[in-house]
């Protein structure tokens, strides 16, 4: 059974950090890009951050640049999300997702159409 699955998330203070790790299972994670994506109440769905299959290069876009970092262990098939410097703007539900043989834009996010699977999410709260 395939699964992406998202932990980590919680409540937090505005200034503080979190690290979320997305666990994949049943498929060939090292085939994968992998990108991480937040949807607000009422808001649109955006991707935060995207990273190449050997984990080699990162993206993210401008909201994020600089307070996000993405990294991945694939003898462990995970992927991570160090959130630093949190704003109450990031309260979200963050979603991991996986592309097979796709690619990451140069603006931060896996194009949707080359997503194959998504996670539930983990909602992540900041309060001023």
């Amino acid at each position: 059974e395939v699964q992406l699955v998202e932990s980590g998330g919680g409540l937090v203070q505005a200034g503080g950090s979190l690290r979320l790790s997305c666990a994949a299972s049943g498929f060939t994670f090292d085939d994968y890009v992998i990108g991480w994506f937040r949807q607000a109440p009422g808001k649109e769905r955006e991707g935060v951050s995207c990273i190449s299959s050997n984990g080699g290069s990162t993206y993210y876009p401008d909201s994020v640049k600089g307070r996000f970092t993405m990294s991945r262990d694939n003898a462990k098939n995970t992927v991570y999300l160090l959130m630093d410097s949190l704003k109450a703007e990031d309260t979200a539900v963050y979603y991991c997702a996986a592309a097979l043989y796709y690619y990451c834009s140069g603006f931060g996010y896996i194009p949707t159409d080359g997503i194959t699977y998504w996670g539930k999410g983990t909602l992540v709260t900041v309060f001023p």
